[in-house]
């Protein structure tokens, strides 16, 4: 719950910063939820602290972390020169959000643990925030903004659908393959430090297309 909270802050920061046009600083919060939100399943676990107060409150603040803040984030980034349509586009995504949240917290002892069906709100929330952090100066007309609806609509469609995305729960991290596991995180890493911006930006959208790839 700890966890949680620390979430559903760096959410509250994101749409701060949002609403003063630091969308650069806005996006980093997502990330930094990103990281926690995969944390506080496993710390509860771990620690034998599991609890329906826990899971009840984690999924009402992940409505407000992966679906109100990535809303606002992008509406201020690109979405406001659409006037109604870009509000309407927004409250698409946070609507998508919270239909996807009820739906995992109904079916999450029956599914196959390989696979989330539908996009995990994390991960959707991750592409405009990816997008912004990449390219923070936004769009100020009509004309180009009309982008930023994919960029909203399309994670959006696919949480709510039924596109199974492969889910990383499952990897088997075995000791005879560490040395293995080590150099590709410190691979990853270095790309990470040397071109951030980039490296997110390729995998939000690597994750949103494995999607489409896989149903293919």
């Amino acid at each position: 719950s700890m966890f949680t909270l620390a979430i559903l802050f760096c959410r509250y920061a994101c749409i701060v910063h949002s609403m003063r046009q630091e969308l650069s600083t806005a996006a980093l919060f997502i990330g930094f939820a990103f990281v926690l939100d995969m944390l506080d399943g496993r710390i509860a676990r771990m620690t034998g602290t599991t609890s329906a107060f826990g899971l009840e409150f984690d999924s009402l603040a992940d409505v407000v972390s992966f679906g109100v803040a990535p809303a606002i984030l992008s509406f201020q980034w690109g979405l406001q020169p659409l006037g109604r349509i870009g509000w309407a586009a927004g409250f698409l995504f946070v609507a998508a959000a919270a239909v996807r949240l009820a739906r995992f917290n109904i079916q999450s002892g029956s599914q196959d643990k390989r696979y989330f069906v539908g996009m995990p709100s994390p991960a959707a929330a991750c592409v405009p925030a990816a997008t912004v952090f990449a390219y923070p100066q936004g769009f100020q007309s009509a004309t180009h903004a009309v982008a930023v609806l994919a960029m909203v609509i399309v994670p959006a469609l696919t949480m709510v659908s039924t596109i199974r995305f492969r889910s990383f729960k499952t990897f088997d991290l075995q000791v005879r393959r560490s040395s293995a596991v080590l150099v590709l995180v410190a691979a990853g890493l270095v790309l990470l430090a040397a071109e951030p911006q980039y490296v997110l930006v390729a995998l939000a959208y690597t994750y949103l297309a494995s999607g489409f790839i896989g149903y293919a």
